[in-house]
């Protein structure tokens, strides 16, 4: 860890802060920074540091058990403020390394709205990186966000000793910084959101697949064959939409919905694979196969079909209106975006 080092005039007298009795096993940042401040007010006072730095040693490792090594830090010369990236790898976790992000500005900032602003921004990113990214991809953003928050907490030191002006190009510079990160949290976590919605389809499907087999094996069921169908190609209009770059996520929601909606989706095209099937069987539709059909064409004709309806939701709903004496399909009005999973035609149907 790097400590910051500045020339400075002599400094009055230090208040000393009673130290408690014990310090506890997991210490607040805020105590941290507290101990590092006395003990670096002390050190450019050239004052007797001894006991101050056997605190701040003791709290900091305290810190760093509870929290994971200290890998990058900024410490404010002329306030009790400062901020951290940590480093922790569980033991029994597959998740591998993963970053803290810890600050405490609001004495540097309390002038400064504008860098408060951005700071509580780099605050929040960190939030919803540490809860939705993993892997490298948590790290490279936590790094990130790391940078801006050390650039703009030197900008706050630098005007809280009065050496630096109200540069506001500096914070409009970081704040095209944070823009840039928050771009590329976003798709991160659009990306890994699409591994855990794949994954709660590949559940789902293979679960489909194990029971359909051992019913088909028995006898043929057309319902069954029309489930497995239509939830295969769900999956196939997924990965295609993909492929294509057209599939978003509202990620922030957490894993385990984003894998409850990934179930969903299989169960939603094997639905109207089912319901498509039984009117083609039920001869509610016409299944426009040769005169010299046989009964294993008939059953080849009715999976292709409900793999197109498990594929394309709105063609399902389409034909299925069209079969009902009277219906009249309603004409398709155009709303707007809201940037939730539902709106997206992977689950509303489209």
């Amino acid at each position: 860890m790097t400590e910051m080092a500045q020339d400075v005039s002599a400094a009055p007298a230090l208040p000393q802060r009673s130290e408690p009795e014990a310090v506890r096993d997991a210490p607040s940042f805020t105590e941290l920074v507290y101990a590092h401040y006395d003990w670096w007010r002390a050190l450019r006072a050239e004052q007797p540091t001894g006991a101050l730095e056997d605190r701040y040693n003791r709290v900091k490792h305290a810190f760093q058990v509870a929290n994971g090594r200290i890998v990058k830090s900024y410490w404010c010369s002329h306030v009790e403020s400062g901020v951290v990236l940590t480093e922790l790898r569980p033991r029994f976790s597959l998740r591998g390394i993963r970053c803290g992000f810890y600050l405490e500005g609001d004495w540097a900032t309390h002038d400064w709205p504008d860098i408060a602003a951005e700071l509580h921004h780099c605050d929040e990113l960190a939030v919803r990186a540490t809860s939705v990214l993993t892997g490298v991809r948590h790290r490279i953003c936590m790094n990130l966000i790391m940078a801006s928050a050390e650039h703009l907490m030197s900008l706050a030191d630098r005007r809280a000793s009065g050496t630096a002006p109200a540069d506001e190009a500096v914070v409009r510079r970081e704040r095209r910084c944070l823009e840039k990160t928050e771009r590329y949290y976003t798709v991160a976590a659009n990306g890994q959101a699409q591994i855990i919605y794949f994954a709660g389809m590949s559940l789902v499907v293979v679960a489909i697949g194990i029971i359909a087999a051992i019913w088909l094996s028995v006898a043929w069921s057309t319902g069954v064959a029309a489930l497995l169908a239509g939830a295969v190609g769900a999956v196939v209009s997924v990965v295609q939409r993909i492929n294509s770059g057209r599939f978003e996520l509202d990620y922030d929601v957490g894993r385990p919905y984003a894998l409850f909606l990934g179930g969903l989706r299989p169960l939603i095209g094997g639905a109207f694979a089912m319901a498509l099937s039984f009117a083609f069987d039920g001869g509610l539709l016409h299944l426009p196969v040769s005169e010299t059909e046989t009964r294993a064409d008939r059953h080849l004709a009715l999976l292709v079909v409900s793999f197109v309806a498990g594929f394309s939701e709105r063609w399902a709903q389409d034909v299925l209106v069209s079969a009902v004496p009277g219906a009249k399909q309603k004409e398709p009005q155009p709303a707007a975006s809201s940037g939730h999973l539902l709106d997206h035609p992977e689950v509303a149907g489209e």
